[in-house]
């Protein structure tokens, strides 16, 4: 599996991430092809050779025609438009909104706000809409699977910022944070900045010590100031070798509760909210509680930085009155899913792979329960025919 390390031993910035992807091999003229997507103008992209205490690096410079853009206000609907409506990939477009929607929320809730009512200050954000989609583009260009990162650097100090002289890390960037391991060694100045803190806690799966893999390709993104240590992040792009015979291993978030008090009506409510929020995964299991009565388990699987989120989410729209989790390792077989064509229309199979032998193939239930529905024959004749279409390829 194809993995991405930052290295965050000098913060992060949204420019750094750039840099280190363009210095980890992908071209600024893909990534220029990429954003010219967005259908925006006045801006470009461009990069540097840069040298900080004598270790090199790539820095990226977004060139910005302030004139222009500071007539353009932009709220978190005016950023869901740009993207929704470019021509970057799917998943591209999914990643980067989500980038947004986080740090939307991180603003809201430092200003005391209406999500939709942050303001993202002219030229800062068209940087940061280079930064953001830029940033998932070129992960996707480097075939990333999986993402990891290390504890964040975040600095100490102030920062000064369109709302004044503030502490660091910035509100916003604290916010993002919570829930993921930081540190300051005393280097003066801001070095992780709010859209590198919502880059990076949106797209990692794990923040720590660098997992076992096969380096390939290193990568230094340069930043501009120059503070006391090498400001520069430091990308590794490799091969995953952390297996159990063939499968997959990672670290998941296990969040529990029990519940004895609530309308069992609330629990599709709860299940369609949570998974549509992050989670990898949730289930409900019977138990009976204290005083014999019967109760409900609720148990989510989630990648880690989500436990904060869906936490709250079941404290705030349950009835329960406290949560439990822990971090539990995952043996897995290689998952990919493909389209198959049927007497029935087209049916996604999702397949589970070891070594490349495919040992098992579990069709879709929702394209089979329209297909089901449409052509009014039994759901398992459906899933029969996409195994047999797979197989038969």
């Amino acid at each position: 599996m194809k993995i991405a390390y930052f290295d965050c031993f000098a913060g992060a910035g949204g420019d750094m991430i750039l840099g280190a992807l363009m210095d980890a091999g992908v071209e600024a003229e893909y990534l220029k092809a990429e954003l010219a997507k967005l259908h925006l103008s006045h801006f470009d992209l461009r990069k540097e050779e840069a040298v900080k205490k004598g270790i090199r690096g790539t820095q990226a410079i977004v060139i910005v025609d302030d004139e222009h853009h500071s007539h353009h206000h932009r709220h978190l609907s005016d950023i869901r438009d740009i993207i929704e409506k470019s021509d970057l990939k799917e998943s591209v477009r999914r990643k980067s909104m989500a980038i947004f929607m986080r740090l939307a929320q991180a603003e809201a809730k430092v200003h005391g706000i209406d999500i939709e009512d942050v303001h993202f200050h002219e030229v800062g954000a068209m940087d940061a809409i280079i930064d953001v989609t830029g940033s998932v583009a070129g992960l996707d260009a480097l075939g990333i699977e999986k993402i990891f990162c290390s504890p964040l650097h975040v600095g100490s100090g102030t920062v000064k910022c369109a709302h004044g002289i503030l502490p660091v890390p910035a509100p916003a960037t604290a916010e993002l944070i919570k829930g993921i391991p930081v540190y300051s060694t005393g280097v003066q100045g801001e070095l992780l900045t709010p859209t590198a803190a919502a880059i990076l806690t949106t797209l990692c799966s794990e923040f720590g010590h660098i997992p076992a893999m096969t380096i390939e390709r290193i990568g230094y993104g340069a930043g501009t100031s120059d503070p006391a240590i090498p400001n520069l992040l430091r990308l590794c792009i490799g091969e995953s070798v952390e297996q159990v015979k063939d499968y997959e291993t990672e670290q998941i978030a296990v969040i529990e509760t029990n519940i004895d008090d609530m309308n069992p009506q609330f629990y599709d409510y709860l299940m369609q909210k949570i998974m549509t929020s992050g989670a990898m995964d949730m289930f409900l299991s019977p138990v009976q509680m204290k005083k014999n009565r019967p109760g409900t388990l609720i148990t989510v699987l989630c990648p880690r930085n989500k436990v904060e989120t869906i936490s709250d989410f079941l404290m705030r729209e349950s009835t329960t009155i406290g949560v439990r989790w822990r971090i539990d390792n995952r043996i897995k077989a290689q998952r990919s899913i493909r389209t198959v064509q049927t007497p029935y229309g087209a049916i996604r199979v999702k397949l589970a792979q070891v070594s490349g032998e495919v040992i098992n193939i579990s069709p879709e239930y929702e394209d089979c329960k329209r297909a089901a529905i449409e052509h009014n024959v039994p759901i398992k004749d459906v899933a029969d025919q996409a195994r047999r279409a797979y197989s038969e390829k």
